[in-house]
């Protein structure tokens, strides 16, 4: 059974940092491409940052580069999602994602493309 559970969000000032943290169990955690998305009210789910099985190629919406990074570690079968710099136009519900496809690497997938964490809200205020 693939469990895929977030922790980390909360409230910051603008400004501020916080970090994300996902662990996925129940699959093949090294082979996989990881994955934030974040919705905000009213919006789509975007795709923020991912990471390759092998944590050496990383991808990152235009909006988060320089500010967000992705890393994780495959011993502990976690990965992690530091933002700083943090903009009230970040606060949204983030969610990890494990990709489903094993060894696979592409842009941001429809949802059907991954196990969903149950998603932490990040609220920055101004």
């Amino acid at each position: 059974q693939v469990q895929v559970v977030e922790s980390g969000g909360g409230l910051v000032q603008a400004g501020g940092s916080l970090r994300l943290s996902c662990t996925a169990s129940g699959l093949t955690f090294g082979r996989r491409t990881m994955a934030w998305f974040r919705q905000a009210p009213g919006k789509e789910r975007e795709g923020v940052a991912q990471v390759s099985a092998s944590g050496g190629t990383t991808d990152y919406v235009d909006s988060v580069k320089g500010r967000f990074t992705i890393s994780r570690d495959n011993a502990k079968q976690t990965f992690y999602l530091q933002m700083n710099s943090l903009k009230p136009e970040d606060t949204a519900m983030y969610y990890c994602a494990a990709d489903r496809r094993i060894g696979w690497w592409a842009d941001f997938g429809p949802s059907d493309n991954y196990f969903w964490g149950q998603g932490t809200q990040v609220t920055v205020s101004s």
